[in-house]
């Protein structure tokens, strides 16, 4: 063996020893500061959401820093999986966009450019504040009466639609049609209403009985509509991609294949 081929021998060890000591001292880190953290957003739910008056919105980096840990459940992601099923890559607006979390963390990475808006100023401030990106433009605008103009191939309306009347809902669902391309997708979230008719928190404004009652609102509007639920505990979801062309799982949808 060379002299060489000893020296580095002889050397590894300490590199074995200095790799282990830096990676407990950075994971000792990381344990503290994750610690932390999730202390300092529980503290901010109890501020935002157990101090009056509740927002209408909520802040999601609670979810991925305090309340996921705490409870497992994923289910507040499923709004971004499934909304990003149905991008196409241009342009796309988010109505009623809260925090901005979706617009950033799903949709600005795949899209061309994001146009996302809510009525609240201090959603749009929290936006701009922890979900900036380069091609995101935050809004301040009630979809009502100032929905952003333009075309887009993806229009997304989550958690928000619960908040209008059956009037505003339809009102709504014909300027989104008429901001979409050809071939655009609206996708979005909302929620069943409870058994005892209590509604879950006192903004909204109408809570869907079922898939069918979802449905009903979007086939006047959309040629190709398809509505489907999870199903958690705390929580009955609905989901809903339309369009008067593809939509995610159609047979024609390019990112699938089926077999007879």
């Amino acid at each position: 063996m060379t002299y060489h081929a000893r020296a580095q021998q002889i050397a590894f060890p300490k590199k074995g020893i200095f790799k282990k000591f830096a990676e407990f001292i950075f994971e000792l880190e990381c344990r503290v500061a994750k610690a932390w953290v999730s202390s300092a957003h529980k503290r901010l739910f109890y501020a935002e959401w157990r101090l009056t008056p509740a927002p209408e919105w909520f802040d999601h980096s609670i979810d991925m820093f305090y309340q996921w840990p705490k409870t497992n459940n994923s289910l507040w992601l499923e709004r971004g999986v499934f909304g990003s099923l149905a991008l196409k890559g241009g342009n796309l607006l988010e109505l009623s966009c809260g925090d901005g979390f979706n617009a950033k963390n799903f949709y600005s990475h795949r899209s061309e450019y994001v146009v996302a808006c809510d009525f609240d100023p201090t959603a749009i401030h929290t936006a701009k504040t922890k979900n900036q990106s380069s091609n995101i433009n935050f809004v301040l605008a009630d979809i009502r009466t100032q929905m952003p103009e333009g075309k887009y191939e993806n229009i997304v309306w989550d958690a928000a639609i619960e908040h209008f009347t059956p009037y505003e809902i339809s009102s709504i669902m014909s300027n989104i049609k008429s901001r979409l391309t050809d071939d655009g997708v609206l996708s979005g979230y909302t929620i069943v209403e409870r058994d005892d008719g209590v509604k879950h928190i006192h903004q909204h404004e109408y809570e869907f009985k079922d898939m069918e009652d979802l449905r009903n609102f979007l086939t006047p509007h959309f040629k190709n509509v398809r509505v489907f639920q999870t199903i958690y505990p705390s929580r009955h979801n609905l989901y809903f991609w339309a369009s008067d062309e593809t939509i995610p799982f159609d047979k024609k949808w390019i990112h699938s294949i089926y077999s007879n």
